[in-house]
């Protein structure tokens, strides 16, 4: 099996998003989570660009051991120069030496002529290589080249001393069939390209990066540039993450795999999404927040018999703990009782579960996420209902600026239900007269708290009442997205309490 060298470019590439600039210090803080990453390079900067990154490419070069430590020049002296005094003290360094080999770039950008462009390289890699033995040579916009220029350049700069080259898709123009017959073309067109390694770098302008890169990989190439989280220039660069998981998911397919601990994924990817200020979208591939979460009922069933019916991956291979069970809308009974298991409610009965669940659906239709607080509130309901003696049956308040408060509420007591209509100083005292004047409680209200359970607008609101009768003190608490209902059934639950505690009721009340 083929290893793979993966050339991370976050700190050059990467930071060269809009937003993304890093200080010296960030880029040390990733520098040494790439080589715990176990990356073959770390494309540290770009030296001429200015002192800071001058700078960071030497901290790097100085400090971290057991990865190369790379700079980028254009094919000019103080390029190469600057590159070669900054990973001079580098266990092992490299000058990465870029120029362009596209008629547009010649032609619009450059103004020389293929000959002169040719020279040109061969004189800026043997330059690096009397700095150092690894010397990497780009041809910057080379999926839209000559192909036969391409082989020439390669050839040429191979000759100089180039010991990897670069085949670029820098603006993501090409397609993967169109990129695979590339670099077949140059690995059968090069008479020296035994010589070095041929490396890929594709940026993500159609979506196509990773695609293009793993297809040149099938092809023969050997190393593969690419950056965390595939942050880069315009849409980004291939991303390192799905690149080394692909190969690492399909070995007898690619026949290739790469030195990745990829254990360290998933913390490498969340340090350079909180430095660099990038959020990750939530459905990026292995590192997205939903990557290996499932809300699907038939997705859950399917997952809680076998894991590889919905995942081909396993999240502690890339430094997740676990795979999610999102519960929601669509989630099935099955999850929903998987989940309850797990938060320690194994005993409940049949009949406590089934109302449950219903009450959790009914709540993740008005609410777009539940959290753990939601079911263990739902459920914790649903148990003390079990002995109730009151339980609401409908509740109907009416409120506002112009309107006196009034509440009409609906309550089962023993299964007979009871209506009442009060009115109040606002829409809870309203609602907590109606139920005095149907339960001809004696109680006073001690204490009344609201707060939220979780956070968002569509949050449940958790009431906490104390209701104090004949010296007798209870606490009475329930939640729901209304805070009106929530407050009667919090009332509701301390009166249930009075009645098995503090007093009897007589019979036919």
């Amino acid at each position: 099996m083929r290893i793979i060298k993966i050339f991370d470019t976050t700190l050059r590439d990467g930071e060269q998003s809009p937003g993304a600039t890093m200080n010296v210090e960030e880029k040390l803080q990733i520098a040494r989570q790439l080589a715990r990453l176990n990356v073959d390079i770390i494309e540290a900067g770009f030296p001429i660009a200015s002192q800071g990154d001058f700078e960071a490419v030497k901290k790097i070069a100085d400090e971290i051991r057991g990865v190369t430590v790379c700079g980028l020049a254009r094919a000019l002296d103080k390029d190469i120069d600057r590159v070669g005094e900054a990973v001079k003290n580098a266990g092992c360094g490299r000058i990465h030496i870029v120029l362009a080999t596209s008629d547009i770039h010649l032609k619009y950008k450059l103004k020389m002529d293929r000959d002169a462009v040719l020279a040109m390289g061969i004189k800026a890699v043997k330059r690096a290589r009397n700095m150092t033995d690894d010397v990497e040579f780009s041809a910057e916009d080379a999926t839209r080249s000559d192909w036969d220029y391409l082989c020439r350049v390669t050839e040429e700069v191979i000759k100089a001393g180039a010991t990897t080259v670069n085949i670029p898709d820098t603006v993501g123009y090409t397609v993967p069939q169109e990129y695979s017959e590339l670099i077949d073309y140059l690995m059968n067109k090069v008479p020296n390209v035994d010589k070095a390694v041929i490396s890929v770098h594709c940026h993500n302008d159609l979506g196509l990066g990773v695609a293009n890169s793993i297809s040149a990989v099938l092809k023969g190439a050997g190393q593969v540039e690419c950056t965390i989280n595939g942050i880069g220039e315009r849409a980004g660069n291939a991303s390192l993450e799905e690149i080394v998981m692909a190969l690492k998911t399909r070995p007898k397919f690619f026949n290739a795999d790469t030195r990745i601990n990829t254990r360290e994924i998933y913390k490498t990817s969340k340090m350079v999404s909180k430095i660099t200020g990038m959020t990750v979208q939530p459905n990026k591939a292995i590192v997205g927040d939903n990557a290996f979460a499932h809300e699907s009922g038939i997705h859950q069933d399917g997952f809680l018999k076998e894991r590889s019916t919905y995942e081909i991956l396993n999240p502690e291979e890339i430094g997740i703990p676990q795979s999610k069970l999102i519960l929601g809308k669509h989630s099935g009974r099955h999850a929903f009782k998987d989940r309850l298991s797990a938060l320690g409610y194994q005993s409940l009965t049949e009949a406590e579960l089934n109302k449950a669940f219903e009450r959790f659906k009914t709540l993740s239709d008005q609410k777009k996420h539940i959290f753990d607080e939601d079911i263990i509130a739902l459920i914790t309901d649903e148990i003390t209902k079990a002995s109730d003696i009151y339980s609401l049956s409908s509740l109907h308040v009416v409120s506002g600026t112009q309107h006196k408060p009034q509440a009409k509420i609906k309550l089962s007591v023993k299964g007979l239900e009871m209506e009442m209509e009060s009115a109040g100083d606002g829409p809870v005292d309203a609602v907590y007269n109606a139920i005095k004047e149907l339960t001809g409680t004696k109680s006073e209200l001690k204490k009344y708290e609201i707060k939220s359970i979780t956070g968002g607008t569509d949050a449940l609101g958790e009431v906490v009442v104390m209701l104090e009768e004949n010296g007798c003190v209870v606490r009475g608490s329930a939640s729901d997205p209304d805070i009106i209902v929530a407050s009667a059934k919090a009332y509701i639950n301390a009166l249930n309490k009075l009645a098995g505690i503090c007093r009897t009721i007589k019979k036919g009340v």
